[in-house]
């Protein structure tokens, strides 16, 4: 068994990872985000945007891009990597992104942020394998004692992006989507994540 095997009741069953659906975000601020971005996905909208390998390179990856230039670099962005947790668990495989608090190191270190390009553009049909991902991270950060109280995680199909949370034995997923076409209010939500993170993370230190 891998990330993207898992079900939300096969997490209840072997973990006891509950979930629920809430408002995550109250309120977060609008991002500024750069001419540099805007430029980059109105260049995205002339292409042939099809694949998931294709919104991936021309709109995901720009978009933490701008996040991690924002942020002064506080975390790295892994694409493609695998996160092994716990082999005999199911909890390993390949993440279509972690981003981890930039140590310097090779090795991933400190997953903070897990993202699941979602399948046949159904976003709701990622969220297991993203809540499967984010429980691997937290096993994962407690192993080389990271210990972290929320793990974040984020299904997207490039357009649309739903947001994860988890905390203790629960998931909670949001009840509302953000989209690509209001990209402010999207880059806010994840600038509020890393804010969080910074927090955490800084105060531990």
């Amino acid at each position: 068994m891998a990330y993207s095997d898992f079900t939300l009741k096969e997490l209840k069953k072997e973990f006891n990872i509950s979930n629920k659906v809430e408002s995550l975000f109250d309120e977060t601020a609008l991002f500024q985000i750069s001419k540099n971005l805007k430029d980059d996905l109105k260049l995205a909208q002339t292409l042939p945007v099809r694949s998931e390998k294709a919104k991936s390179e021309l709109i995901v990856m720009p978009i933490l891009l701008e996040l991690m230039r924002a942020n002064q670099q506080f975390f790295t962005i892994y694409s493609g990597d695998s996160l092994i947790a716990d082999r005999e668990k199911g909890l390993a495989g390949e993440c279509d992104f972690i981003l981890a608090k930039n140590t310097g190191s090779f090795d991933i270190n400190t997953p903070i942020i897990t993202i699941v390009e979602a399948k046949k553009n159904d976003v709701e049909s990622g969220i297991p394998q993203c809540a499967a991902q984010m429980l691997g991270a937290r096993v994962y950060n407690n192993d080389y004692g990271n210990s972290i109280p929320k793990i974040y995680g984020c299904v997207t199909t490039a357009d649309d992006w739903i947001f994860l949370k988890l905390e203790k034995e629960e998931v909670t997923i949001d009840n509302r989507k953000y989209y690509l076409g209001n990209i402010e209010e999207l880059l806010g939500v994840l600038q509020w994540i890393v804010d969080y993170y910074r927090q955490e993370l800084e105060t531990d230190s």
